[in-house]
């Protein structure tokens, strides 16, 4: 195997609940412990975050937390890692997704080829119970296969993805300001620099969850709404086309016609979870929500902003 030095950084807002999950998930990492170093880092967070990670260190000598409270945006948090931090390599996840135990580890043997720069772990889903999370699932919201076949590079999301420290000196560091899209900027930008491919990893497993709300569906397809308008706005990225009215009419007839008893049948016959009956307005509902962001969307004049990066030599072996 091979075990370059790595550092996980996570970026937190108000995640006092999530953290004990998160903790025992890092904890549990077969990876070399002399080779890895966790920062948490606090993004101004209103709860008890703080003191929790405080807490935890005191416990725990591999956790390093950190704080960044100028810039409200989990990408300023994260530049806040890759500046105060050593490695080879950086690995990203959030404070609510549960890295099963090999993540690590599987996450950057790609690396071993040194034309890689950027490594894209598999997304799957917590166990759910709540209708909405089953919906989720049964669509593969957040896998990363769709972001690995974008038209204009692939990419991955910032939940499980790592990147050879030196490609930030060649593309910079996330731009700071945006709240949404950082990821696919900033592996576009890796790409075009030179500094090498993307390379997916399917054995690096971190499991996510799901919306179990509709105000938390709604606000993660506004989210995908106010990501297409911002890399349309930076890179040509193609965006949502409007509603078709003709379209839409086609699609509830098919469902109501068509899928609703079949669906039936297959639920009272087979088991199918019924969810697979309500997928089809469901996913015009989530269409709407993000194409009317993606209207509203405006990126913030500092959102061009890139910070340069110069990577600080490793300390002397001892």
């Amino acid at each position: 195997m091979f075990y370059p030095s790595v550092a996980v950084i996570v970026p937190i807002y108000n995640g006092a609940e999530d953290l004990p999950g998160l903790l025992q998930c890092l904890q549990a990492q077969t990876y070399p412990p002399q080779r890895v170093t966790y920062y948490l880092v606090d993004n101004n967070s209103q709860d008890s975050t703080a003191q929790a990670l405080a807490e935890a260190a005191r416990h725990w000598p591999l956790l390093h937390p950190l704080a960044e409270a100028e810039i409200q945006s989990s990408y300023a948090a994260r530049n806040q890692g890759i500046r105060s931090s050593q490695g080879e390599i950086l690995a990203f996840t959030d404070a609510d997704c549960r890295p099963e135990p090999q993540w690590l580890e599987q996450l950057v043997q790609p690396f071993q080829e040194g034309d890689v720069a950027v490594v894209v772990g598999e997304l799957v889903a917590l166990p759910g119970s709540h209708w909405l999370e089953r919906y989720a699932q049964y669509r593969d919201v957040m896998n990363q296969r769709y972001t690995l076949g974008h038209p204009l590079g692939a990419y991955g999301q910032t939940a499980n993805l790592a990147v050879r420290r030196s490609a930030f000196a060649l593309a910079g560091l996330f731009r700071p300001h945006l709240t949404t899209g950082g990821d696919a900027d900033l592996c576009w930008r890796v790409q075009r620099s030179g500094a090498g491919r993307v390379e997916f990893a399917a054995r690096a497993i971190v499991a996510h969850r799901h919306r179990s709300t509709w105000s938390a569906l709604r606000e993660q397809w506004r989210r995908y709404g106010t990501s297409n308008h911002y890399l349309h706005q930076i890179h040509g990225a193609k965006l949502q086309p409007p509603p078709n009215p003709r379209h839409l009419r086609y699609l509830l007839a098919r469902w109501f016609l068509k899928e609703v008893p079949l669906g039936l049948w297959r639920w009272a016959v087979g088991g199918q979870d019924w969810v697979a009956i309500v997928a089809t307005p469901v996913d015009q509902w989530c269409d709407r929500e993000r194409y009317r962001s993606q209207q509203r969307a405006i990126l913030p004049e500092k959102a061009w902003e890139i910070p340069a990066y110069t990577p600080e030599p490793p300390p002397p072996a001892p």
